[in-house]
């Protein structure tokens, strides 16, 4: 099959909104649904060619509504039970030439730019893999299952991991393949290239990027879209 140098990447949208107590997808944000922020950002990259949303089986056509109106979205497809089914359920949609590389996204991470996705990008086409990140600037304390503080962690050299993950598709599809065999589950893609030997580049990104997870962060993410527009 023919090779693309480009990006396609897949916007994971199929989540449960436990914590959230709604579909934070679809909260209202800034004039329009929460999930058509991170599909914007990915269309205005000049670096990405396709976009594969990939979502709830019960939402899909409030999800499809939605992506018509971004014309690189490829395909939305139904994700499954757990985060490496849904980003497998995502690469299986491709069509056309595959891509070289493969941009993983949380949909719940409506704050990310299209300059942020670039330098993630650039940063992977140089080593194989990068993540958006951050510093971790508050104190750690390890507690016990009391919730009593017992240990105090260094922060030192410590970052919290965002997304895009951006990892070489033959890599991604092949770690994720052999966590799906092997039943675990998992968090995030750059941990499974972690814990098979590989490292990705961190590319620093303070600017706003926090995963919508509370009614209190849609708040904030308001303020900072309204500070950007402004």
């Amino acid at each position: 099959m023919p090779i693309s140098p480009n990006l396609v990447a897949v916007i994971v949208a199929a989540g449960s909104s436990r914590r959230m107590g709604f579909d934070k997808l679809f909260a209202p944000l800034a004039g329009r649904p929460l999930i058509a922020h991170s599909l914007a950002a990915f269309a205005a990259c000049a670096d990405v060619d396709h976009i594969v949303l990939v979502c709830a089986q019960e939402r899909m056509p409030d999800f499809q509504a939605v992506a018509e109106t971004f014309p690189k979205v490829q395909n939305v497809v139904a994700g499954g039970k757990e985060r490496v089914d849904s980003v497998l359920c995502g690469i299986g949609a491709f069509s056309g030439p595959r891509p070289i590389f493969v941009a993983v996204h949380d949909g719940a991470r409506p704050l990310i730019t299209p300059e942020a996705i670039s330098a993630c990008y650039h940063a992977a086409t140089e080593t194989g893999a990068s993540v958006c990140a951050e510093p971790v600037t508050d104190t750690l304390h390890r507690v016990d299952g009391e919730l009593h503080t017992v240990e105090t962690v260094s922060r030192k050299n410590l970052w919290r991991m965002q997304t895009p993950q951006i990892l070489e598709l033959a890599t991604l599809e092949s770690l994720l393949q052999d966590a799906r065999d092997s039943g675990g589950s998992i968090t995030d893609e750059i941990s499974l290239l972690i814990r098979s030997g590989g490292k990705a580049t961190v590319v620093e990104n303070t600017d706003g990027n926090f995963k919508v997870t509370y009614p209190r962060d849609l708040e904030l993410a308001e303020l900072i879209l309204q500070k950007r527009s402004a």
